[in-house]
């Protein structure tokens, strides 16, 4: 917004909630890459806290889709590109074990203060100003994303 006050230039602004797919960097500590390659690994799965947290997960195919359809329209944004279906942590840990058969426990470690509680996008703008919303269902993304890691661990 600064840059576009002080440049008078056109800009888009973005927000990107949690999105997975292929090509994810397998150490980047983010909750998605981390409970695949554990369960692949067979390794402990960990959850922080007791997993009552939810998270929602945008393929990234929908993701891009909707940042092109914002660099397309004349709307400046802010707008919110994410999946807007929420899961417990728990709940997406024992997906993840059930997709990859894996044998791994599902561990808890103390939930850092930090952790937000919620993290849901609001899509309403993006839903209405450019006709986005997520298509592919978190269970197919998994399977998609899961095909990719197995290369990699």
């Amino acid at each position: 917004m600064a840059y576009r006050r002080t440049h008078g230039v056109q800009t888009r602004i973005v927000r990107i909630f949690n999105t997975h797919g292929p090509r994810m960097r397998l150490n980047d500590g983010r909750v998605v890459p981390n409970f695949i390659a554990q369960a692949l690994r067979g390794e402990p799965i960990t959850v922080y806290g007791d997993g009552s947290q939810t998270r929602s997960f945008c393929y990234v195919s929908d993701l891009v889709e909707g940042i092109v359809r914002l660099l397309r329209s004349e709307q400046p944004g802010p707008i919110n590109c994410g999946n807007p279906m929420e899961v417990t942590i728990l709940q997406f840990a024992e997906r993840i074990k059930a997709l990859t058969a894996s044998s791994s426990p599902i561990v808890f470690k103390p939930l850092p203060e930090d952790d937000p509680k919620v993290r849901q996008p609001d899509i309403t703008r993006a839903r209405t100003l450019l006709g986005w919303e997520p298509k592919v269902g978190l269970e197919d993304g998994l399977r998609r994303t899961i095909d990719y890691f197995r290369t990699r661990v």
